[in-house]
């Protein structure tokens, strides 16, 4: 089964890695962000990418066509994440109040990676990408 991702045919498996790439990307950039002023708007950002990829993932790819039970288990974790993490409201609200108090910066930044790494969820997601 192939699916056209950027303008080429891949694999099914290769998008999902790709879109696992993506997010694993924009995890370890809000990683190591050092929580300096402007840094809000780029938690907001890889915040956003995140949860988009985290989206198609969850609404897109089929379990039936990934070859590994891992998925099915990530699949699930995904949907949690997006049922019951929203920060989106909270970022435009320190946007005009605190985006240069790094301690409110530093503690979303936290809460959002706390997020990510609830239940492995990230750890689950660099194990399904080594074994596709």
């Amino acid at each position: 089964m192939s699916v056209v991702s950027n303008g080429v045919m891949v694999t099914y498996v290769e998008h999902l890695k790709n879109i696992l790439n993506h997010i694993l990307d924009s995890y370890q950039i809000l990683n190591e962000i050092e929580d300096k002023p402007g840094d809000l708007s780029k938690i907001e950002k890889e915040m956003l990418k995140i949860n988009g990829f985290i989206r198609v993932v969850s609404n897109k790819i089929d379990v039936d066509k990934i070859p590994t039970s891992d998925f099915e288990t990530l699949k699930i974790k995904f949907s949690r994440y997006l049922e019951n993490y929203s920060f989106e409201k909270e970022i435009k609200t320190m946007a005009s109040l605190y985006s240069n108090d790094m301690s409110r910066v530093k503690n979303m930044r936290l809460k959002i990676l706390e997020a990510l790494k609830n239940k492995h969820m990230m750890d689950d997601v660099k194990e399904l990408l080594d074994n596709l």
